[in-house]
């Protein structure tokens, strides 16, 4: 095969390139495929999750009751308002707001709430299908039996407390408590107690929260961690619930 190429200025002058074919012993035993046919790593086909398609079971001391949108008159809106589900049980109040897509459902015989969406093909909806689903759920058990976090405090001379006023943090609410850390700074850290949730220490080095919102009672836990985060080496450092870390060795020169 014999290619010519001619210069962009120079249109006289053409040059004339010769491909010769590969050898034999050049050409891979095995024909490449398109990555598009290709193997993947995992053998086992692909499955959707069904979240957002399993049953809530509802105490018999919760209540669910779901609100419609507030109308105006006169208004008009392209796309549906959401609805609101207000969750209330024995330890307090919660509300999960349901995309417009989203249809909410219960059996009050068996006591089990379901939720479903319009369109089963969207992927937008089946995203948010289960994402509001984990949202109830959560919010069922935070006022039925409340959400924990377990906070483990490990170094020397680390230790909590829990006090009602604080030096360098203005409250935020009436009543609120501030976390009090010692964990190696010259001088506490305090962290104000978010309103709803509950702040302990049964030791010195555990700090015990409780509240209906999980996520409002983990990204506090996460807060208190940022402070003195886990290191690999000595181990030390501010655990939260079962977390662990896997000790390096120690480097020598």
């Amino acid at each position: 095969m014999t290619l010519v190429s001619c210069k962009p200025l120079r249109l006289s002058k053409c040059v004339q390139r010769t491909i010769l074919p590969l050898p034999d012993f050049l050409v891979p035993a095995f024909p490449i495929l398109p990555s598009s046919t290709s193997r993947s790593f995992s053998s086992s086909r692909p499955r959707a999750s069904r979240v957002g398609a399993a049953p809530i079971a509802v105490p018999p001391d919760v209540n669910l009751r779901l609100l419609d949108p507030p109308k105006r008159r006169g208004a008009f809106y392209r796309v549906e308002p959401s609805k609101t589900i207000e969750i209330e049980g024995p330890l307090g109040k919660a509300s999960v707001q349901l995309p417009p897509f989203v249809r909410y459902g219960i059996n009050e015989a068996t006591r089990k709430a379901t939720l479903d969406i319009l369109d089963r093909k969207s992927r937008d909806q089946k995203e948010m299908w289960g994402t509001t689903r984990s949202y109830l759920a959560n919010h069922v058990l935070g006022v039925s039996e409340g959400h924990t976090a377990i906070l483990r405090l490990v170094g020397v001379g680390y230790r909590a407390t829990v006090e009602p006023t604080a030096t360098t943090v203005k409250p935020e609410y009436p009543g609120q408590q501030f976390v009090s850390l010692k964990v190696g700074y010259s001088h506490p850290i305090e962290l104000g107690v978010p309103m709803g949730v509950k702040a302990s220490t049964p030791l010195p080095t555990r700090i015990l929260l409780e509240g209906i919102n999980k996520e409002v009672v983990n990204s506090f836990a996460a807060s208190i961690r940022r402070w003195r985060v886990p290191e690999p080496y000595k181990g030390k450092g501010i655990f939260v619930n079962e977390e662990t870390i896997k000790l390096k060795a120690k480097k020598i020169k």
